[in-house]
């Protein structure tokens, strides 16, 4: 404890020391350091590091090692704190996860108009790779209805599937390396940012378009129609079937296909009724795929007009290195289809794997996903594989199911491969209408009505998007609805950016906030003064010039708002949403003053 002849001389200390400091505050402001150099903002901006995170040159060599393998392959971090109780609940979950994966990998295969075991090799390496590589606990990686739908749409425009299969599946394969090959370089170079240009309401809305545009291609086999557009957009689709009725038609496929549907949906009703329940509507595909080959096959229906899947090939996956064109007129178009394809499964799968980070309470390295999506794609173009991604309606069951860890991915893939190898014979007189069915039972799960609702609610130029990406997918095409909704984002940001708002303010009773007047009636407005807020971070050259005629209009017109007679005798501008300004900006605010 200080004695009392101290005291004075610790003031007199105290206020040297706030003399001081206040001074040498001043030169900081009067001259302030110079900013970071071009180079070092764009090392910051590619490559952020945290506060705490050490550089590498500061670690020892074996710990360099261990860090960048960990980095690399997350499965050596939480791979040693795995126990038995976890591949427990991970065993019953990928189980789980094969019942449903088996029959929709079968029926999303022939929808990106591919033969059926294709669909069964993209769920077996992909998960794999995923399980090693990924961060995600619940993601249940595998073949997914839209981008199956993407690929056929687009790639069918460079090489006929019907006309020439062996040169459309080569162009398959080949857009599925090129869109690994992105997302691979959007990990690394921590660009994904890029797959922020599709939004949250683009996204929306192009999902039920797609939802709509593959539930009118369902009714080829729902119908059994031998002769079917391969356009996707609605007209050509309704069209196509109206033109089927004019000749005879078996009502066998739409009778069995209604009945399967019928009753995974039922079961799916009483899943959610009752969440013990849940494993029901996840082998209600696979219940609905045994029971419909065994009735075709004991009734011989084939042979009275029902389509059946007939031979699909097994085995382990073929290398397809062979199949990869890298040469040739059609590569630009390969390579802008493989850019397409990559941005949205990225955005489907990073939106999925962070709907259920949150809910489980970790953060999902966004980085981090799409190296592991580039590098599952690439290998899986190379044994046969086409692009697969993260899956909301097997992600929900496996989660539902219990799963702790990817490792469910390896569980299921593993099930997936056991069949291939052992019980493809037997799926020989599955009809095509109950994939059909399982098809068209994913589908509501993509259509998301409040969603879409609340989109409205919030900004009208969003939800814009959301229509604009719909009615793009429904009446054009798919990359005509996604160019739509793009174009529509970017054309919101460059009027805010250009146009920014401005907030008349006014001091709320009683407090000494200052807010909107027209959002708080209740604001006292200050006689002849004009109190503004920019409602924008930038201030540049695109829209200083707007802002600087913005407020001089009001200056010169008055407060006409507050019928005051007292002209304006002071503007105050609170710019403390203001982050960053260039000289046009600063050049504004001189001519202002």
């Amino acid at each position: 404890m200080a004695s009392p002849a101290s005291e004075p001389t610790m003031v007199l200390e105290m206020f040297d020391l706030e003399k001081h400091g206040s001074t040498e505050r001043v030169q900081w402001v009067l001259n302030t350091p110079k900013p970071p150099g071009l180079g070092r903002e764009l090392i910051e901006t590619a490559f952020p590091r945290g506060n705490n995170i050490p550089p590498l040159s500061k670690q020892s060599a074996r710990k360099r090692i261990v860090s960048v393998l960990q980095a690399t392959f997350p499965i050596l971090s939480w791979g040693r704190k795995y126990k038995a109780v976890k591949f427990k609940n991970d065993l019953m979950a990928g189980l789980t996860l094969a019942s449903l994966c088996i029959p929709q990998s079968i029926g999303y295969a022939t929808l990106a108009k591919l033969d059926p075991q294709y669909g069964l090799y993209t769920s077996v390496i992909p998960p794999l790779i995923y399980a090693v590589m990924g961060t995600s606990r619940e993601i249940a990686i595998g073949p997914v209805a839209v981008i199956s739908l993407l690929l056929s749409s687009m790639v069918q425009k460079i090489e006929d599937p019907v006309a020439n299969p062996v040169g459309y599946q080569k162009l398959v394969i080949t857009t599925t390396f090129f869109a690994g090959a992105f997302q691979a370089v959007f990990g690394i170079f921590r660009s994904g940012f890029l797959v922020d240009f599709l939004s949250h309401a683009a996204i929306v809305g192009f999902m039920g378009g797609a939802a709509v545009v593959i539930g009118l291609q369902q009714l080829k086999g729902l119908l059994g129609i031998n002769h079917f557009t391969n356009k996707t957009d609605v007209i050509s689709v309704i069209k196509a079937v109206w033109r089927s009725f004019e000749h005879p038609w078996n009502p066998y496929n739409f009778i069995l296909g209604c009945s399967f549907l019928c009753f995974i949906l039922i079961t799916r009703f009483m899943g959610r009724r009752n969440r013990k329940l849940f494993w029901l509507p996840a082998i209600a595909p696979l219940i609905s795929v045994i029971l419909a080959t065994l009735i075709v096959f004991l009734t011989r229906a084939d042979e009275h007009g029902v389509k059946i899947v007939k031979h699909i090939k097994g085995g382990l996956n073929p290398s397809s290195v062979h199949q990869l064109q890298f040469k040739g007129p059609h590569v630009g178009e390969v390579a802008k289809t493989g850019l397409i394809v990559a941005m949205v499964a990225l955005t489907e799968a990073i939106a999925v794997g962070r709907s259920f980070a949150s809910v489980n309470g970790y953060h999902l390295d966004g980085n981090k996903e799409m190296v592991a999506m580039g590098v599952m794609n690439i290998i899986g173009s190379f044994t046969s594989c086409y692009v697969a991604t993260g899956s909301f309606s097997r992600t929900a069951v496996n989660y539902t199911a219990g799963c702790e860890t990817a490792v469910s991915n390896i569980v299921m893939a593993v099930t997936v491969l056991i069949s291939l190898e052992l019980l493809t014979r037997l799926l020989y007189y599955t009809p095509v209408a109950i994939l059909a069915s399982i098809i068209l039972s994913a589908l509501p799960g993509l259509i998301d009505v409040n969603e879409a609702y609340n989109i409205w609610k919030v900004d009208k130029l969003d939800f814009l998007a959301c229509v604009g990406a719909f009615f793009g997918v429904l009446f054009a095409s798919v990359e005509i609805g996604l160019l739509i909704a793009v174009t529509i984002s970017f054309a919101k940001i460059i009027l805010i950016s250009i146009r920014p708002g401005t907030e008349f303010l006014g001091k709320l009773p009683g407090t000494d906030i200052y807010s909107d007047v027209d959002q708080y009636p209740m604001a006292v407005k200050t006689p002849g003064v004009l109190i503004l807020r920019l409602k924008s971070a930038l201030l540049c050259f695109a829209n200083a010039n707007f802002v600087r005629e913005r407020i001089m209009k009001w200056v010169e017109q008055g407060d006409t708002k507050t019928n005051s007679e007292k002209a304006i005798q002071l503007v105050i501008l609170d710019l403390s949403s203001l982050m960053d300004i260039d000289t046009s900006g600063i050049a504004s605010l001189v001519e202002l003053y």
